[in-house]
């Protein structure tokens, strides 16, 4: 998967409005400060779109599928037809089922509750933790991190070959990295699974908010994503694929909605006729508001031009690294090296620093929102920083006080809705933390680091 700029101009693409664009922040050293949210990858902000949609739509809130009711059958036909919106948005085959989770988390867990008895799953120990962990009940084979995207196929296509017994197979694999923000050969990866029986699933959480997403164009089986990293609040998520394995499976969940008849048997027990679509694993009453909300976001990322936004973010990708490159004591975290593509997501330390600690002076001293940790990829972020699997070191809680060194990471990511200035702004703080020092004294409360608010003096 590549990323392409040719042809257009980013300075016509500006950037998208979002929620807490003119929020201020106050500074340790006194004072606001406009907020720079540069944690897209964890949640990116609302788009302002998505949330006057949904205000456009609350009045009219009604139960779905089932209601007589004006409002409940128009809240019906909002739902249905985010599924539609959803299908197209991912290039979704005519055959293809769209089912909404809470979240990637959630989409994964339900496929691996799907998958048939004896399935193997591949999956390389550099998936963030929600493509990681579930598969539980199955045979899985982790696959070492590669070092080029080449490495990476070559190691899928021995394992898929060197399989016994020779059965059903899932492999599992990132679109984007959380953790250094380079792209997957999905597409070879796919052409790979596939030639060797099995079948292929993409954790598109951090791709799809940043390049366009073709279920058929890749041709993967399922695609699974997050509404909250997509500019869209209320927690819903996204599985999208493949009808099979889904129809064959036990539901998600057993209860309304997913049941299609229930009636008592002669002998005291119940039988149950469950759905074939996709309400086979939607029980219970569904988000109406978060699928609503996924639905508008994939509508403002299309109409807004997706390439557009794409050249947009690369250009501040360049600005990022090229920033951070004139830093000789930032070392920036990658797989593939420097020339691999890669979307608005960059991890890095910093020499004498404790991440916790620098995260923590760019948010009081500057008012800038970063991430620190493992970034739920503890496999991935311990090989790229060199340390023993068995090192401690935990997401979001560094055990190194301030000074010290610590095996956590910095993550800066953007996406639509950030702006020149934030950018601008990040990288003078990078400059002037690493020359001159934090201006205020931290202590470790909690497991965070943050300001000694007891201490006025700077140091």
């Amino acid at each position: 998967m590549s990323v392409s700029t040719a042809a257009i101009d980013p300075s016509v693409c500006a950037p998208l409005p979002v929620l807490g664009q003119d929020v201020t922040v106050p500074l340790v050293t006194g004072g606001e400060v406009t907020y720079a949210a540069l944690d897209y990858a964890a949640s990116a902000p609302a788009l302002q779109r998505v949330w006057d949609d949904v205000a456009a739509y609350a009045p009219y809130y009604g139960s779905v599928h089932r209601g007589a009711g004006y409002l409940s059958q128009l809240s019906t036909d909002l739902f249905e037809n985010s599924r539609r919106t959803v299908a197209e948005f991912l290039g979704c085959r005519a055959e293809d089922q769209v089912v909404f989770t809470r979240s990637t988390t959630d989409s994964l867990n339900l496929l691996a509750a799907a998958i048939p008895a004896n399935c193997q799953v591949f999956v390389y120990e550099t998936e963030h933790h929600a493509s990681l962990l579930p598969w539980r009940d199955a045979q899985v084979t982790y696959l070492n991190a590669p070092r080029t995207p080449g490495q990476a196929v070559e190691s899928l296509e021995r394992a898929l070959a060197d399989r016994d017994p020779y059965g059903p197979a899932l492999v599992c694999v990132t679109g984007a990295s959380n953790v250094t923000g380079e792209l997957w050969p999905v597409k070879e990866l796919a052409a790979a699974a596939h030639a060797h029986g099995a079948r292929i699933v993409l954790d598109a959480a951090q791709l799809a908010p940043h390049h366009p997403v073709d279920i058929a164009e890749l041709d993967v089986d399922w695609v699974a994503f997050s509404g909250h990293k997509l500019y869209a609040p209320f927690g819903s998520g996204v599985l999208a694929g493949r009808a099979d394995w889904l129809q064959a499976a036990e539901p998600y969940l057993a209860g309304g909605g997913a049941s299609r008849k229930v009636a008592r048997r002669a002998d005291g027990g119940v039988d149950v006729d469950w759905h074939t679509t996709a309400a086979r694993h939607e029980a219970g009453s569904p988000n109406v508001i978060g699928v609503y909300s996924i639905a508008s976001a994939c509508k403002a990322l299309t109409e807004a031009g997706f390439d557009n936004l794409v050249a947009r973010e690369q250009e501040l990708v360049r600005r990022v690294r090229e920033g951070l490159a004139q830093v000789p004591e930032v070392q920036v975290l990658s797989l593939f090296g420097d020339d691999a593509p890669r979307v608005g997501v960059i991890s890095f330390v910093v020499r004498g620093w404790n991440s916790s600690h620098f995260a923590a002076a760019l948010s009081a001293e500057y008012g800038i929102g970063v991430r620190d940790g493992l970034f739920c990829a503890h496999p991935l972020v311990r090989t790229l920083l060199g340390s023993d699997p068995q090192d401690p070191g935990e997401c979001g809680a560094p055990e190194a006080e301030p000074g010290e060194r610590s095996l956590n990471a910095i993550r800066v990511s953007f996406g639509a809705g950030t702006p020149d200035e934030h950018i601008d702004r990040f990288l003078r703080a990078v400059t002037e933390l690493v020359r001159e020092g934090a201006q205020w004294k931290y202590r470790t409360e909690d497991g965070r680091c943050v300001p000694d608010r007891g201490t006025a003096a700077q140091v």
